[in-house]
């Protein structure tokens, strides 16, 4: 099977997104995410698709989750996250992109949780990464950041693997 990987920036409550966008603007998490993206899968929901500024992200194969038939131009359609994975083969590096739900159904199947928490909890929220037991999983990489001139919060670089 695949490697599952699941790629968020949390907040210390867990909340991911407000109204379809992301709760906050870090570059270095941009960076951090082309940099372990670029060059494999990536998994997301339509409503993450449809967030994205540009449509699909350049060097990578983008695949949708949707049930509808609508075209989404530069990514895969797959009316379910089961049939996504089969179509991905066994040394294939598969990042889950978002949203909420999504992230949900592939939690059980991941290896890894590629993570940026932000020290931090929004006054709002309305989108949320699963609960997960931390006792499951062991930390691989860590790396802590401090607010600078482009980043504007604490936060934290965290690989988990599944133990």
């Amino acid at each position: 099977m695949a490697q599952i990987s699941i790629i968020a920036a949390i907040a210390e409550n867990n909340a991911i997104g407000l109204k379809g966008q992301l709760l906050y603007w870090l570059p270095a998490d941009l960076k951090r995410f082309k940099a372990l993206t670029t060059g494999h899968t990536i998994i997301m929901g339509r409503k993450t698709f449809d967030s994205l500024p540009k449509g699909a992200l350049p060097n990578r194969r983008n695949v949708v989750l949707s049930r509808s038939k609508k075209d989404f131009p530069g990514a895969e359609r797959f009316a379910s996250l089961k049939d996504a994975l089969a179509s991905c083969s066994e040394d294939e590096d598969v990042y889950i992109i978002g949203g909420a739900s999504v992230y949900a159904e592939a939690l059980p199947l991941a290896n890894r949780l590629c993570l940026t928490e932000v020290h931090d909890t929004p006054k709002e929220a309305d989108a949320f990464f699963p609960e997960f037991n931390r006792d499951e999983w062991e930390v691989a990489f860590l790396e802590k950041h401090e607010p600078d001139e482009k980043n504007d919060r604490f936060y934290d670089f965290i690989d988990y693997i599944r133990k």
